[in-house]
């Protein structure tokens, strides 16, 4: 267990960072490994008598909480929670194996004041509503390290630059529904939530000391109202097979759509990870070459594996659904509401991929000006949303008021409207 107190991690920091005049840091040369939480490794709550002590010692707590979840991407069929790790001052760290509960509504009640901390909370959120955790109020520190302008945003390279202590990061991709989990993966889990609320508050500060303050509290409270939403579906979700832009011809495009759903329906019933199941490039191979037999198929990239060899019956069947289908039940391209991919752009609408550069290089100037990301000034969607369809006439106001509808915020909406406004129209053509 480690013996380094919050103040000490602050007198390595001073010591190991310099600072790079743009807010960001660079790494010190002596980070020191963090191998073990400061209070022990506490043993996951699998029981109502247990997590209603949580409860109280969280209750009692001060300050924000430290929240991070674990899953099984890769692995797994859905995307739910397989740990639930917290940290609050005076509760220390908690471990939660939401399997055993049916929801942790009651400890998401006495938290509904706090501010939480989580990094890439856009990850974490959807999971842990699932489980009956919804913050109310947010800090994201890695959208916060974005908006920042450091360039190395993950969690171990933060807690490296920012407080001299380095994170090992070699479990985040395992299997977290593994039962039981093995003892270092506990401390990995909870060394995550360790550093969290001492890193938001150095962050805050570099917040607040560049005048980013009030675009960050912008920005949580979005990812707040996005995690209050209920999830839609997507649709036509087969259409995001990987390789599916190589596929021609809508009876190839139904071949696709039958293998996607005979995989998914394997896959739902096992709960294992589509990809484990059959990979997207074997859907799109056997797409394009169409096998009748089970000899064609399984000498198709993708189909050799016994465990794909198995379902062999599975993918024949889907394959003779999709030759058999009618013409009018073919799958055909869905109405759009948005532009079309911006490689099209010059062919389709010349003018509007010249508008389309102009934003794009409104957006990044203005970015570099700022010191934040391209993407965190303005969505990429937004910029091209706006290029293809200015609004008519392209005023600041109008120009505003587009940005507004496709979702950025106010701070967004004003370091960019006055640019864009200006890099719709095409450039003046100036007569001898």
């Amino acid at each position: 267990m480690t013996d380094e107190s919050p103040g000490r991690s602050r007198d390595l920091r001073s010591r190991d960072r310099t600072d790079s005049g743009d807010g960001s840091t660079q790494d010190g040369p002596t980070a020191v490994p963090l191998t073990e939480p400061r209070d022990g490794t506490p043993e996951p709550v699998t029981d109502p008598a247990a997590l209603a002590q949580v409860i109280l010692r969280f209750a009692g707590g001060t300050g924000p909480v430290a929240v991070d979840a674990e899953r099984a991407s890769g692995y797994r069929y859905t995307h739910r929670a397989y740990l639930v790790q917290l940290r609050r001052e005076g509760a220390g760290t908690v471990l939660i194996d939401p399997l055993a509960f049916a929801d942790l509504g009651g400890l998401n009640a006495v938290l509904a004041d706090a501010e939480w901390v989580l990094h890439a909370a856009s990850q974490d959120l959807p999971c842990l509503a699932e489980v009956g955790l919804r913050p109310q109020l947010l800090f994201d520190t890695e959208l916060a390290a974005r908006l920042a302008g450091y360039e190395r945003v993950g969690l171990a390279a933060l807690t490296e630059q920012l407080l001299g202590r380095s994170l090992e990061k070699h479990h985040s991709a395992a299997d977290w529904s593994t039962r039981p989990l093995p003892q270092d993966w506990l401390t990995y889990a909870a060394l995550d939530v360790e550093l969290l609320v001492e890193l938001r508050d150095l962050l805050a500060a570099e917040l607040d000391r560049q005048g980013k303050a009030g675009w960050a509290a912008q920005e949580f409270a979005a990812l707040v109202d996005w995690a209050t939403q209920p999830p839609r579906a997507r649709p036509d979700p087969w259409r995001r097979t990987s390789g599916i832009h190589k596929v021609r011809g809508p009876r190839a495009l139904a071949r696709v759509r039958a293998l996607w759903h005979a995989r998914d329906a394997v896959a739902a019933r096992r709960d294992t990870a589509p990809g484990r199941i059959l990979p997207d490039s074997a859907i799109i191979a056997a797409a394009d070459a169409d096998p009748k037999d089970e000899r064609t198929l399984v000498a198709l990239p993708g189909f050799g594996g016994r465990s794909v060899r198995r379902l062999v019956r599975t993918w024949l069947d889907a394959l003779d659904e999709a030759r058999e289908l009618p013409v009018e039940e073919l799958p055909v391209t869905p109405p759009s509401d948005g532009p079309p991919p911006p490689h099209r752009w010059a062919e389709r609408d010349p003018a509007a991929a010249a508008r389309l550069a102009r934003c794009r290089e409104a957006v990044n100037r203005l970015a570099t000006a700022h010191t934040v990301p391209p993407e965190n000034l303005l969505a990429p969607d937004a910029v091209r949303r706006l290029a293809w369809s200015p609004p008519d006439p392209a005023d600041t106001a109008a120009v505003a008021a587009a940005l507004k509808e496709y979702g950025a915020r106010p701070w967004q909406i004003e370091l960019t409207a006055t640019d864009l406004t200006e890099a719709l129209p095409p450039p003046a053509v100036t007569g001898e």
